[in-house]
């Protein structure tokens, strides 16, 4: 193992219609915790107090921040979920600009640039920016081809049958 603190840090990607794509990032950032490492966390779209919140606070090398109001997927984002996004990511861009992180995870980013929160300019542009010693994660469905491309690692969550299907709803603590 390389404890060197001067290790390269890369640009994951996880993507597709399957869940666990927020779990993967929660996961590898409990795992940095464990290691010493700190990440921040921007939580695109998000607004609502999920279970992953509670128990991201019983790590302090956890930052978490929701970038959004609440869950306007079912619905057309207005101006107010275009600011709050805006705002978000220029906060992010100070995060990465500053590197006082390990880890930056950009949690469902891909689905703030499918509905035009974001441009994809400006992501391209953050990971331009991104240090070298700084791991960058990004998550969401509907990933555009320029983030597949420039990122190191992309994995997709393929759904192979979900209990959704059924009329099953979203339970605490599994799913939110």
């Amino acid at each position: 193992m390389n404890n060197n603190s001067e290790q390269v840090g890369y640009i994951q990607l996880y993507t597709g219609n399957g869940k666990g794509k927020t779990t993967a990032a929660i996961g590898l950032a409990v795992r940095g915790a464990g290691a010493g490492k700190t990440t921040f966390m921007g939580q695109f779209v998000k607004g609502m107090p999920y279970a992953e919140l509670l128990s991201l606070q019983r790590f302090p090398e956890i930052t978490v921040k929701q970038f959004g109001l609440d869950c306007f997927i079912v619905n057309k984002p207005t101006q107010k979920d275009v600011d709050v996004a805006r705002a978000g990511f220029n906060e992010v861009v100070n995060v990465v600009q500053s590197n006082s992180y390990n880890i930056v995870i950009l949690d469902e980013i891909c689905i703030a640039l499918y509905y035009n929160l974001i441009g994809i300019e400006e992501v391209l542009d953050l990971l331009k920016m991104k240090p070298v010693g700084m791991e960058i994660v990004l998550t969401g469905r509907y990933a555009p081809q320029e983030l597949i491309d420039v990122a190191d690692l992309v994995t997709e969550m393929k759904e192979i049958k979900h209990y959704y299907s059924r009329g099953i709803e979203a339970r605490k603590g599994i799913e939110y």
